[in-house]
């Protein structure tokens, strides 16, 4: 049977609606109807006779075919176009291995299956949040709780910064590069607070530990080759376990007051010791002062007594004479002086100089003082007569 035969694929030779049971659809028709849509979609109809629905061909068409070919490859290399916006960059696969990376702006490739891209930001700042969830109460105790050197537990939450460095390492070198991202950022703050202590840790190096994550983070993830650069770590939180927390804070408190006392016992020892030290050092001073004194005079007294001695050899009579006056002279040189006649038995005039200058001194003092209150004056000592100053004089010349 032909297949441009009208009954083609139909049992019983019938093609009306009521003629029996249907087959397959003719092919011939399915091509004039294909012909009359096409024919409908370009404007270019065509008339026919008998009542058939207007056909464009006959028989299949090369150049609707070629056009409608021609139209869809078109638009699959049309579908190579795409656009890379600036602080982005565009990886080009060709059948899922990599093969060119663009920068921004409007590039092509061949369409799919044969290339595809990958579009990657390297301007977005991503964050990782380790031992939390977008709030520090939020906690992941799985995470944030380490050991420290000491053999403390700190409840610790950070934040990591990063930004895409290598589009290529991204893509192909790590299968999951953010979860990669998150456990070196973890194994990094493990392994500096393991080697830390409590103390340091919650009150004096948090600066520290955070630039020291952060290198450490770097070497991992550039020895992976994950195209990542850490940009800031953050310590958001640190603090002891909560099931520890107020024993934690009795330690602290008994720590400060330790300092304290301390403090104050440092403070105290640094006044009073260098007082102590002033007064050892003033009595030393005074005692060497003394010692000095005393062998001085020693060895003066000695000196003198060597002279007066060699004196004495030559005439002990004017020796010892000389040596009474000098021992009257100092005995008398703080008393009253009272002189006696005795040999010419005549009165000698004294004139106290020493009670003038007394009493000249108290009424400078008290210079309003009135009459009654003024204390008399002492009674005169006894002039001795002329005769007991000659008997003087007489001694003095005997000498």
């Amino acid at each position: 049977m032909s297949l441009n035969d009208p009954n083609w694929g139909r049992q019983g030779g019938s093609r009306g609606p009521g003629g029996g049971n249907q087959g397959p659809p003719d092919l011939d028709e399915l091509w004039r109807n294909f012909n009359r849509r096409l024919g409908e979609l370009f404007g270019k109809r065509r008339g026919g006779g008998g009542g058939e629905p207007p056909r464009l061909f006959s028989g299949p068409s090369i150049g609707g075919a070629g056009l409608l070919g021609g139209i869809v490859l078109a638009v699959w290399l049309a579908s190579g176009f795409y656009i890379v916006v600036e602080g982005q960059r565009g990886v080009v696969l060709t059948f899922g291995k990599f093969a060119a990376e663009t920068t921004s702006g409007l590039n092509w490739r061949m369409p799919w299956p044969v290339q595809s891209h990958e579009i990657v930001n390297l301007s977005q700042v991503r964050t990782l949040e380790v031992g939390y969830r977008n709030n520090v109460k939020t906690r992941v105790l799985k995470e944030s709780l380490m050991l420290t050197d000491d053999e403390n537990i700190v409840d610790l939450q950070f934040a990591v910064q990063y930004i895409v460095r290598d589009a290529r390492q991204w893509l192909f070198n790590t299968k999951r590069p953010d979860e990669t991202a998150m456990q070196a950022a973890e194994t990094s703050m493990r392994e500096i607070i393991g080697k830390s202590k409590m103390d340091q840790i919650l009150y004096e190096s948090r600066e520290a530990i955070q630039v020291k994550a952060q290198q450490l983070m770097q070497q991992i993830l550039d020895r992976y080759k994950t195209g990542i650069n850490i940009t800031t770590v953050n310590l958001q939180n640190v603090q002891a376990p909560e099931q520890v927390q107020a024993s934690f804070e009795d330690v602290v408190r008994a720590g400060q007051d330790r300092e304290r006392f301390k403090n104050e016992g440092q403070a105290y020892a640094n006044d009073v010791i260098p007082k102590a030290k002033g007064v050892a050092a003033r009595l030393i001073e005074e005692a060497n002062g003394y010692k000095q004194s005393i062998v001085s005079t020693a060895q003066g007294d000695a000196s003198r007594f060597r002279q007066v001695l060699a004196e004495y050899e030559k005439a002990p009579q004017v020796t010892r004479e000389r040596i009474y006056l000098d021992t009257m002279q100092q005995i008398m040189g703080s008393t009253s002086k009272v002189i006696v006649d005795q040999k010419g038995g005549q009165n000698l005039l004294y004139l106290p100089l020493n009670e003038i200058m007394r009493m000249t001194g108290q009424v400078t003092v008290e210079p309003r003082a009135s009459a009654a209150e003024t204390p008399a004056a002492p009674a005169p000592e006894p002039i001795p007569s002329r005769r007991d100053s000659l008997r003087s004089r007489d001694r003095e010349a005997a000498r």
